[in-house]
């Protein structure tokens, strides 16, 4: 656009003059005579001709094209070419060089071992799991041991015990001093062994079986399946605690509850025996018996005392010492019937002082405490059995399904993967710069 503009006004400013000079002849310069003034010599003449060739071009010859730029020579690296080159040169090439030379010459070959197992559970079917397979059907319920489990592998409590029973400190730092990049430093603390864990102990987890798979690396075969073997019986015994603990929590509160009871009816037991030796009876019940059949049998007396009297009274005349004698029985008997009667009714001295309502009202509070003691302590034992027995029929174990393996060659560290990420990242890293400084060049 600025190049046709710029040979319009070209065209413009050559095609004035021509007219001009096309319809009023040619302009006279200073001190020029016009063409009516006198002119002579060939001087003149020439330039008078010249004049009209010049008006007879400008008249006939068309209006003048556009000028054409020149074509634009090839191009030639400058200094910022050479300040790019020498930037990827520096970023990319020279980290490439160098992580290839410690690769190769200074990192020192890991072997892995794998092995695989999930939590199984042995349990026996009942009546009510039917609400368990509900819960399992749609994905209610807490967390399952292989959760636990896999968050056990990645813990730090588990490094501390692997490091314990087999020094994994000296094992992954004996090579520090040749390549510190892979090794651990021999003065690591617990978190940096737990840091150092997650890159050489990689664990894969599927949520849906439960099954998990480890991979194991060392500088050494052998110790990468010891360090595999140790995990896996650590893992077993953590298993074996949940077991433990969850069987200990299933009895817990069924024992709780027979320990009461027990407590309980000891108490109710004793209470009675207390009872018996304030009272000195040992059971009011068949005391009260006695004492029932006592009464019985003098009613009895009474009532044959009576039947003799009157037959005296027909018979025998009222002076008779016989009527005398069998109504002086008959108050006796009456007499013991009223003592006997008083000692049931308020007042009344029982064995121990008291009177029978007081010693039976106690008795029978005692004995109804002892009743329902006796029933909870029956409840109790039987919640117990059956918790008991529903511990022992669910057994958490850990089945292996990949046995430690041991590495015939080493597949550790990937130094061509590693290689090609180090190149991309800086290669894409240098690129970026390179375009920042061309969009901060274009806005200047």
């Amino acid at each position: 656009m600025r190049r046709e503009a710029r040979a319009q006004v070209s065209e413009t400013k050559q095609a004035g003059p021509l007219r001009g000079r096309a319809g009023g002849g040619p302009r006279r310069r200073p001190g020029q005579a016009g063409p009516g003034q006198a002119g002579t010599g060939p001087a003149a003449a020439a330039a008078k001709a010249k004049a009209a060739r010049q008006a007879r071009a400008g008249a006939d010859a068309p209006a003048p094209e556009a000028a054409v730029l020149p074509v634009a020579g090839p191009a030639r690296p400058r200094q910022r070419h050479r300040l790019i080159l020498a930037a990827y040169l520096l970023l990319v090439a020279l980290p490439l060089a160098v992580s290839a030379w410690y690769l190769w010459t200074r990192a020192v070959d890991q072997y892995h071992s794998t092995i695989g197992f999930s939590v199984r559970r042995e349990e026996v079917g009942s009546s009510v799991d039917f609400i368990g397979g509900l819960s399992q059907i749609t994905g209610v319920g807490g967390t399952s041991d292989s959760d636990i489990l896999y968050r056990f592998i990645q813990s730090q409590e588990l490094v501390s015990r692997v490091d314990a029973s087999l020094d994994l400190r000296g094992m992954w730092s004996r090579h520090h001093a040749a390549d510190p990049v892979f090794s651990l430093d021999p003065g690591a603390v617990i978190e940096d062994m737990t840091d150092y864990w997650q890159r050489m102990v990689r664990i894969a987890y599927e949520p849906g079986t439960g099954l998990i798979e480890l991979r194991v690396m060392a500088f050494d075969p052998v110790e990468a399946q010891t360090i595999a073997r140790e995990i896996f019986n650590e893992s077993m015994e953590m298993i074996n605690g949940l077991s433990t603990l969850a069987r200990s929590d299933a009895t817990r509160y069924a024992a709780e509850d027979l320990d009461y009871a027990v407590e309980r009816l000891k108490s109710a037991r004793e209470d009675i025996t207390a009872f018996r030796i304030a009272n000195q009876i040992v059971d009011p019940q068949a005391d009260i018996q006695s004492q029932m059949g006592l009464l019985s049998t003098l009613q009895t007396q009474l009532a044959a005392s009576l039947i003799e009297l009157d037959m005296l009274r027909e018979t025998a005349r009222e002076t008779d010492p016989r009527i005398t004698q069998t109504e002086r029985r008959i108050e006796v008997i009456e007499a013991r019937i009223r003592d006997e009667r008083a000692k049931f009714g308020a007042g009344g001295a029982g064995p121990g002082g008291e009177d029978y309502g007081t010693i039976m009202s106690e008795y029978e509070r005692l004995a109804v405490e002892r009743e329902f003691a006796e029933q909870a302590y029956r409840s109790a034992m039987s919640a117990y059995d059956g918790a008991v027995a529903e511990a022992q029929r669910q057994s958490r174990y850990l089945a292996a399904h990949i046995a430690p393996t041991r590495a015939e060659s080493a597949r550790y560290p990937q130094r061509w993967l590693l290689l090609g990420l180090v190149g991309l990242f800086c290669f894409l890293a240098t690129s970026v710069l390179v375009l920042v400084y061309y969009s901060i060049r274009d806005r200047r």
